[in-house]
């Protein structure tokens, strides 16, 4: 049987977009049972949600009383995702209030609990809110990181809700971990993750890269938050929407990342180098475009070696951080990862074969994870999403052998 979702809506101007979350959910196969609080039902009425789920909507406990609804609800549910949730419904929600149907649902529900918050910054930025995300949180609820942007008015900031879209790849990824569902074991850790391809600029129009997409690095983000991380996702040169609940920094080339990367992996207990930087880079940038010469003969371009980013995180490994290395090789790729396992001082490297349509840009992946214990785990073709929660598996693993 399909998964059972209650929508929970709370009373914020970005109702509207919980519709499109609907949309996605239905589409795809969930049961959706829409449970909006009374102030929601003021900016998207109760027969639209009754339409686009095919399930009766009410904000009461006396409707149905026979039913119980207050507890057969949420005892119901496969996830509760809570979309747009307040910051009053959050604070309901953290201290336990049970004054409509959704609070009283959310006290039942034996399920993962998803918040999307969307309010204004300084709501959002409230000592009351942030304590009250953290209690949420120490409880084993997954609240979402809001997104920057346009929010009510002329304002921008954080606390817009995120895209429906990245909303509902994460929905997916909490039920991918099973029903009954699994504990989120990444809550209390931070976890860093890079993703895309460094660009060497040649000059202000041409640059040396690759062709990652950053597709597998997003993947990573989505999972771990999924299971309950802080995330660091540092971005070079990606196209793809912000993954919900990843605090993204973006970068351009190599030394960026290495920055940006070497900074937050320093009070981090996990870091995933899924990007591709730039091995080498131009040892002089033209300040103007490079011009093709009256005979025709191409210019010569010297090239200078890039710092390897992961190898200096292996040096500067605290005792319990668990690093994640990244082969990408077109042969001997297994020969060539081990060498790379020590001389990066990685505990895995996630080896596989690349080129030209292949690996890159596509929504599917297969890989063999080595160890530094010397063990080789292998995962066949599957989607990117399902490899990041393999190779986490293995990384919860190495965590606990360290805490044991």
């Amino acid at each position: 049987m399909s998964p059972q979702v209650v929508l929970g809506v709370g009373g914020g101007i970005a109702a509207y977009k919980a519709c499109e979350l609907l949309r996605l959910l239905t589409e795809s196969g969930h049961r959706v049972r829409v449970v909006p609080t009374a102030a929601a039902l003021r900016f998207v009425g109760a027969p639209t949600w009754a339409a686009l789920s095919g399930q009766p909507v009410s904000d009461e406990v006396w409707d149905g009383v026979h039913e119980v609804p207050h507890v057969r609800i949420g005892k119901s549910a496969d996830l509760v995702l809570v979309a747009p949730a307040t910051a009053d419904l959050m604070a309901r929600a953290a201290h336990g209030l049970a004054d409509d149907l959704l609070t009283n649902t959310l006290l039942t529900a034996r399920c993962p609990v998803i918040f999307a918050p969307a309010m204004h910054t300084e709501m959002w930025e409230h000592p009351a809110t942030v304590a009250n995300v953290a209690l949420l949180r120490e409880r084993g609820n997954l609240v979402i990181e809001p997104a920057s942007g346009r929010l009510t008015g002329a304002d921008t900031g954080k606390g817009r809700l995120p895209d429906p879209a990245a909303i509902f790849a994460f929905a997916r990824r909490v039920l991918a971990r099973g029903v009954p569902p699994q504990a989120p074991d990444l809550a209390g850790k931070h976890v860093v993750v890079t993703a895309g391809g460094t660009r060497e600029p040649l000059d202000p129009v041409r640059f040396l890269g690759n062709r990652s997409s950053g597709k597998q690095g997003y993947a990573f983000a989505t999972a771990a938050a999924a299971r309950g991380a802080r995330v660091t996702l540092v971005s070079a040169n990606v196209s793809l929407g912000d993954p919900p609940g990843a605090d993204v920094i973006r970068v351009g080339t190599t030394e960026e990342l290495r920055k940006a990367v070497v900074e937050a992996a320093d009070g981090a207990d996990v870091v995933v180098m899924a990007a591709a930087p730039a091995d080498f880079r131009p040892a002089a940038v033209a300040g103007q475009k490079i011009k093709k010469s009256d005979d025709g003969a191409a210019p010569v371009i010297e090239l200078v070696t890039n710092p390897d980013i992961a190898a200096e995180l292996g040096a500067r490994k605290r005792p319990g951080q668990v690093l994640v290395a990244f082969a990408a090789e077109t042969h001997d790729a297994i020969e060539n990862a081990r060498g790379k396992l020590v001389r990066k001082r990685a505990d895995l490297i996630v080896v596989n074969e690349v080129g030209v349509d292949k690996v890159f840009g596509s929504d599917s992946n297969a890989a063999t994870v080595l160890a530094a214990d010397g063990s080789a785990t292998e995962f066949g073709e599957r989607p990117k999403e399902d490899l990041a929660d393999a190779v986490l598996d293995l990384v919860v693993r190495q965590l606990s052998s360290t805490t044991a």
